[in-house]
């Protein structure tokens, strides 16, 4: 399916309308492929900038991302600057490598600023990609080997210390060595002041989120093996069926977590969106928000004007209009087929945490840290996971709730809701969500 695939996508948009995708299934499809293809994140962010600067339509996107498909990949000539050098002849045998003095004159020729530049030498590597970000992405994965090589050693473990920056040849400006984070976010150890919250005994939650640590940042086998761990410590119970039936092992963690991220997503976006809505002049809905005290109330303002009036009832954001529209046209789908539409995000949400789990199986049972499908995998499942932790997190801290009951509390929600017990969207992992 891969070759001609967005060529295809170019057809469809170009053909009747009543055939074409809606807005955000074409933005995620292309934008999945092109990720999936070897395009980094850092370098499609950049790209679709580009075409919204010049206000491209949508035939022109799709245009654009079937040149990138046919684009090959190319060369790339990257340094990378370590800032201690332990073992130093070691280093000074490999062909790549570049003394002091070499580095300087390298970063002087790319054109790169090298005042107050400090280093104990580099290496510079010619590596193949689609973009410079996903070279550097190469670049720094060589260097986490390095690294975790160096923590072996006796005299000077843990020694390899690398400068904060890679440079790519070609490149106007250094890329951070560090990556950029994989969105898994738990906001709730920040709005209810938990960060610095650590004294006094250790919880499960502690032990889960420091093994869900990896997850934003580090390596992609122990981002996996890490996560997976964080949410199988908190929702598997001894009792959990054996066997091979469709929720029997730990298989089961993933559609309890699953049943909780599904349960928060309507809260989600229905308290950004109360906060996005800014009229030119204020109106009921306005005032109804502004007079609300908590994001419970204001989501369910929200919630009730879409089911009446549909998503056109909203003036949202400049900066956010865009997305924000399509959140608001999920939502009055949503208000008006409660059971369809969460049975729907469920059942996506559970498939990409049990991708997750096979991944994991096939790193640490199977040994095969170079799967096709780690990457994506991971790419996935950190947001929801990040998600998941959240209101673990929060129900554990607010209501002294169990992982396991909050789990719960999700999977009898999303059989109750919209039905004779009066639950609503709004209050799916409320304490009163079983009457």
């Amino acid at each position: 399916m891969r070759p001609g695939y967005l060529g295809r996508w170019v057809a469809t948009v170009k053909g009747p309308e009543q055939r074409r995708a809606k807005p955000e299934r074409f933005s995620r499809s292309v934008a999945a492929h092109l990720l999936d293809l070897g395009y980094s994140a850092s370098y499609l962010r950049s790209w679709a900038s580009t075409l919204i600067r010049r206000a491209a339509g949508t035939v022109e996107v799709a245009e654009c991302a079937a040149e990138l498909a046919r684009t090959p990949a190319r060369q790339y000539d990257v340094l990378v600057a370590l800032e201690k050098v332990p073992r130093r002849q070691l280093a000074e045998q490999q062909e790549h490598w570049l003394s002091k003095g070499k580095v300087v004159a390298w970063l002087k020729e790319h054109g790169h600023d090298t005042a107050g530049f400090r280093t104990g030498g580099g290496f510079v590597y010619q590596l193949k990609a689609l973009d410079p970000y996903g070279a550097a992405e190469q670049a720094r994965r060589l260097l986490d080997r390095m690294v975790a090589r160096s923590q072996f050693l006796r005299a000077s473990r843990g020694g390899v210390v690398p400068l904060p920056h890679i440079w790519v040849a070609g490149h106007p400006r250094p890329v951070p060595l560090e990556p950029p984070a994989r969105s898994a976010d738990v906001l709730t150890l920040g709005h209810e002041g938990h960060l610095y919250k650590v004294a006094g005994s250790r919880s499960r939650i502690d032990d889960a989120l420091e093994l869900a640590a990896a997850i934003n940042r580090g390596p992609l086998t122990p981002a996996v093996a890490g996560g997976w761990a964080a949410v199988e410590s908190l929702l598997i119970h001894p009792d959990d069926p054996k066997g091979d039936g469709e929720r029997s092992g730990k298989a089961v963690a993933a559609d309890r977590i699953a049943a909780i991220i599904t349960c928060s997503w309507p809260r989600a976006e229905l308290t950004a969106l109360a906060h996005r809505h800014q009229p030119c002049e204020p109106d009921e809905l306005f005032r109804s928000i502004a007079a609300c005290s908590t994001n419970q109330q204001r989501a369910r303002h929200v919630a009730d004007a879409l089911q009446a009036h549909g998503a056109e009832c909203l003036e949202l954001t400049k900066s956010t209009r865009y997305s924000d529209q399509t959140a608001a046209q999920r939502m009055t789908a949503l208000t008006r087929d409660p059971r369809r539409q969460l049975r729907d995000v469920n059942k996506a949400c559970r498939i990409v945490m049990r991708r997750l789990y096979r991944t994991r199986n096939i790193v640490l049972h199977g040994g095969a840290t170079q799967g096709v499908a780690l990457d994506a995998s991971l790419r996935i499942a950190a947001p929801l996971i990040g998600a998941g932790l959240d209101r673990i997190v929060h129900a554990y801290y607010t209501e002294e709730l169990q992982p396991l009951d909050l789990a719960a509390r999700a999977e009898v929600a999303l059989q109750l809701v919209n039905g004779e017990t009066g639950l609503t969207i709004v209050d799916l992992l409320e304490p009163n969500t079983v009457r």
